[in-house]
């Protein structure tokens, strides 16, 4: 069974959990486990739904509701063997969760990888085909509403879906949402002997009462109030209550003032600082740089705050730490109050250079030992190195949402491009690098959005069209090729914008290699040559070499024999001059190639022969073989079947054990 946290989902709220335990909720769970088969049944005909069975926990932030979710998906994750799915709606700060988002994120928990650039209805399809067939539960945690929901609702009736939201999900059928409010008094005072001990509540137990009445009965304001006192052994539970009732506004708002103000001036800045950490996460390093002290410092001061309630560890023990959602509205406050917007900037600077510079020891890690990277990445802090690529791997790997939080971020501030730039070439880097180009390329469909962004919003010319090719790359990849079109023609606009003959150079070769794709062969060989022009009159040789090529393929293709012979005698010609062997002979053998489709045997022959010597020469024994095989075909149609056979038995003899002679025949000629 698998218990995925995705999106930034918590494991366990501490809204109810003091001393690893939950508190009190009971006549709130029977009541789910018994909505559970009520649910599941269609109203009407009495029979299983098509969908999905949907509980539905509301409540205010800070009333313990995901607390509650999270405990019931553990009761029942006996009964789900495929696992327990979480996904958070909301951003730490308020706002909601993109529906293609929350896919992405989902997709990535399953195990099932996504195309680039797919659109928000591909991305729902591809999670519904996912759950086909699983029973498993799914977390939806901080649901706005059922619009933002029902895209991510498996068409399964052994799918469990617990939603989590401030009120009802109207629009979604048959769902009775289990409304929670304050804990009730007993429950409440044992959340906060957890945090005191049982003295300071035994001899005064009115005194626990009243203060838990006067934090509503709220975990969140409990969780607060629970920190404040374990950290102050001598204070009484009556004195606290009273410290409460002389503030004003909820009793989470309260709660959080009091604490607030009993940190010293450096604490309470690098707390209120911690809202500006993506996603409401920050480690040592996101910490230090955002308050501008150690790292050891903030490590310490982070553990300091988790001991008071004020942030949590995020499962997995990898230093990461979490604010929870409903103190970063809080916190935000007391930031614009308290600090210049000057300051909070640069601590915002700041926090995005260390992760640069975080990223790029994580990539540099993964280069040759003595390379110019592992060079520069030794003269970084020891704090800021990573000792194995393993090890940058698995951070890379678990900061991944946090790291692409932060690039959005960095372009929706608008005044930080520069460092957003960096940020997202560091980030691109770096994932290409640990997770290659293939498996990181949803990723990287993203990124690439955003630096257009920043280029359309700059007016970066240069910028916006290398965006454009690298998206329109990702499409053509894809099979998107209309949409590769449209941004390999857009690309051409920007590079001419930018007056930049490679951007022009690449995409005019792209739209024919596009069209080329979709086999219009005319405008294909069109683009190809306004191209070659291009590199022609730069007198790039080796482009040229290439482009001849590709002419050379499209009017292979398009039958017209005699244009395709000129071209590919042209490249072969330049790879030639440029001492490339293995592309000269490559070049004749698609001559050859061309000679044979033309009914030319006896020259394909000698050409062949002549590509068979250059390939020797080239030291390439899979083309040597493949042209052999080629040699062997065309004796056999020139009616000397002896000599066919020798060189067939030559191609068998170069390839060994390798792999039959027969499957690389084209592969090898046409690579």
């Amino acid at each position: 069974m698998t218990d995925q946290a995705v999106g930034g989902a918590p494991g366990r709220s501490l809204g109810e959990v003091g001393a690893s335990q939950f508190y009190g909720r009971q006549r709130e769970l029977k009541a789910l486990r018994a909505d559970i088969e009520r649910t599941g049944l269609d109203t009407l005909t009495g029979r299983k739904a098509p969908r999905a069975r949907v509980l539905l926990i509301a409540g205010k932030p800070g009333s313990g509701r995901t607390a509650l979710a999270e405990e019931l998906a553990g009761r029942l994750a006996g009964d789900y063997p495929d696992g327990v799915f979480r996904v958070r709606l909301t951003e730490p700060g308020g706002d909601p969760v993109p529906t293609g988002r929350a896919a992405q994120d989902l997709l990535a928990a399953l195990g099932v990888a996504e195309p680039p650039g797919a659109d928000d209805d591909e991305l729902g399809s591809l999670v519904r085909a996912a759950f086909e067939g699983r029973r498993a539960l799914l977390l939806l945690d901080d649901a706005v509403d059922a619009e933002q929901v029902d895209p991510l609702l498996p068409d399964n009736p052994d799918i469990l879906v617990v939603g989590v939201s401030r009120g009802p999900l109207t629009g979604i059928p048959d769902v009775r949402p289990c409304t929670v409010g304050g804990l009730d008094p007993k429950s409440a005072i044992e959340l906060l002997t957890a945090f005191t001990g049982s003295v300071r509540v035994t001899v005064d137990p009115q005194a626990a009462e009243t203060l838990a009445e006067e934090c509503g009965g709220l975990p969140a304001a409990l969780v607060l109030a629970g920190g404040w006192l374990a950290a102050r052994p001598k204070a009484s539970v009556a004195d606290l209550a009273k410290r409460l009732r002389a503030l004003t506004g909820d009793p989470v708002g309260r709660a959080f003032t009091l604490v607030h103000e009993s940190l010293s001036p450096t604490a309470a800045r690098i707390l209120r600082h911690l809202c500006l950490a993506p996603l409401g996460r920050a480690d040592a390093h996101t910490a230090s740089a955002l308050a501008g002290c150690s790292v050891s410092a903030a490590d310490t001061t982070l553990a300091d705050f988790a001991a008071l309630g004020l942030v949590r560890e995020t499962p997995g023990g990898d230093g990461q730490y979490e604010l929870p959602a409903h103190l970063v509205p809080l916190l935000r406050a007391e930031l614009e109050e308290r600090d210049r917007p000057a300051e909070v900037q640069l601590a915002r600077a700041r926090m995005l250079e260390r992760t640069v510079r975080l990223l790029q020891s994580s990539r540099a890690v993964t280069e040759p030992e003595g390379s110019a990277a592992r060079r520069k990445l030794a003269g970084l802090p020891r704090a800021l190195r990573f000792p194995n690529a393993a090890t940058a791997a698995a951070w890379l790997d678990s900061r991944r949402p946090v790291l692409l939080a932060a690039a959005r971020l960095a372009v929706a501030d608008g005044e930080l491009d520069t460092l957003a730039r960096r940020l997202i070439a560091a980030l691109v880097r770096a994932l290409a690098a640990h997770r290659g180009a293939e498996a990181a390329a949803p990723d990287l469909y993203g990124l690439h959005r955003l630096v257009l962004d920043v280029a359309e919003r700059r007016g970066l010319h240069r910028e916006r069209a290398a965006a454009l090719l690298n998206l329109a790359d990702l499409d053509a990849r894809t099979g998107r090729a209309e949409d590769a079109l449209l941004r390999y023609r857009s690309a051409l606009a920007a590079g001419r914008e930018a007056n930049d003959p490679y951007a022009i150079g690449r995409a005019m070769e792209s739209v024919g290699g596009t069209y080329q794709e979709l086999g219009d062969w005319q405008r294909a060989g069109d683009w190809y040559g306004r191209a070659l022009a291009q590199r022609l009159a730069r007198d790039e040789r080796a482009d040229q070499a290439r482009l001849y090529g590709r002419l050379g393929a499209v009017h292979t293709y398009a039958g017209r024999y005699g244009e395709a012979l000129r071209n590919w005698r042209a490249a072969a010609a330049g790879y030639r001059r440029l001492d490339d062997l293995p592309g000269h002979a490559r070049a004749l053998s698609e001559a050859a190639r061309v000679q044979e489709y033309a009914g030319r045997p006896e020259e394909c022959l000698r050409t062949c022969e002549e590509a068979v010597e250059w390939a020797r020469r080239a030291q390439d024994v899979r083309l040597q073989a493949a042209l052999q095989l080629r040699l062997a075909d065309t004796l056999d149609r020139l009616g000397d079947p002896a000599a066919a056979r020798l060189h067939r038995s030559a191609a068998e003899r170069l390839l060994g054990g390798e792999s039959s002679a027969y499957e690389i025949r084209s592969a090898s000629v046409e690579d």
